[in-house]
């Protein structure tokens, strides 16, 4: 096997420090789940483990405005307070923590575009809710929309595909880019009408010169894995029109059954699946550039087997892994 395989995992204290304490849904103890789990796995020798990298200020303001990123910065100090209008609260280093978290996924595109990287997978992220002057719904500093805005500013690309299957529709994302014809989004999320943020309905398709460029996939409660494999096609034809130069994979596993927050009943399988044929896409359209991003994820089993799922996939094909390929459940 290579010493140096193509697929990194982001792994260390820095990224667990960004949770909300103990008995928060989003707590710190989110990160051990999977990378206990995928230490005991033997997924461990097929993937490079990276430490965590923090986002300069600099990195932020491509896609958050001033007053915010100072705001965060000055209730990091207090550790007291919320960041929005009570689901996010501040604690002593949150400041720090989320730019880990933005830099980890911004150090992972770089060296995929320096050709240092094929894929890689950095677990706390995919913070989809916070928008550029606020945050929500438990995300500080939205590294999805940071990562859009470097891969155009610092990487010279225009097209990007944003891919998002978490419970929760990705809002903070959506509507920053909603008048982006570049930004190909396609977001499979449950119904608005049962989940916050109560958003992206299926009539939701991007306004002015990117009509049509965003897709929304609103989910009954209670959609399973059949459901899913249904209309993943018509998903991938989508994002695969856009010929994306580079894409985003925002994979949260509280759409998996027993969620303690959601209503989906989706199993690891359809997270395999989706990272396989966004990975097989990612390998016709862009020499492989996929960051996968993990989202959210409530139950700490589900994150681990989930997460873990997604890592497997990102590694088939990868000449430095000796993990055998999974069978793909919509194959028979």
């Amino acid at each position: 096997m290579s010493p140096n395989p193509s697929v990194a995992v982001y792994a260390g204290e820095a990224l667990a420090r960004y949770g909300f304490g103990a008995g928060h849904p989003f707590g710190p103890d989110r990160f051990a789940a999977f990378f206990t789990a995928l230490s005991s796995s033997p997924l461990l020798p097929a993937v490079r483990v990276l430490p965590p990298v923090a986002a300069s200020t600099e990195a932020l303001l491509r896609f958050h405005t001033g007053p915010y990123v100072e705001r965060v910065r000055r209730q990091s100090l207090l550790g007291s307070g919320y960041l929005d209008y009570g689901d996010t609260p501040a604690f002593p280093g949150v400041f720090e923590a989320a730019c880990y978290v933005v830099g980890s996924v911004l150090d992972a595109i770089a060296r995929i575009r320096a050709g240092e990287l094929r894929r890689a997978f950095v677990p706390i992220a995919g913070l989809h809710h916070a928008r550029r002057d606020s945050a929500a719904g438990f995300c500080v500093f939205n590294d999805c929309g940071i990562a859009i805005e470097t891969l155009r500013a610092v990487h010279g690309l225009r097209r990007v595909a944003y891919v998002d299957i978490d419970a929760h529709h990705g809002d903070g994302v959506f509507y920053a880019f909603e008048r982006d014809p570049d930004l190909c989004i396609a977001d499979l999320h449950e119904d608005g009408r049962y989940l916050y943020p109560g958003t992206g309905s299926a009539g939701e398709s991007g306004r002015g010169p990117a009509l049509g460029t965003k897709l929304n996939v609103p989910l009954a409660p209670g959609t399973d894995d059949a459901r899913f494999f249904e209309l993943w096609p018509e998903v991938e034809r989508f994002v695969a029109r856009s010929r994306p130069e580079f894409i985003l994979f925002q994979c949260g596993a509280d759409s998996l059954a027993g969620d303690p927050l959601t209503h989906l009943r989706l199993s690891p399988r359809a997270h395999a699946h989706a990272a396989r044929r966004l990975c097989a896409l990612a390998d016709d359209c862009c020499g492989g550039a996929l960051v996968a991003l993990g989202g959210g994820g409530y139950n700490r089993d589900n994150l681990a087997a989930g997460w873990l799922a997604v890592v497997g996939a990102l590694t088939e094909g990868d000449p430095g892994s000796q993990v055998p390929p999974r069978p793909d459940p919509t194959e028979r």
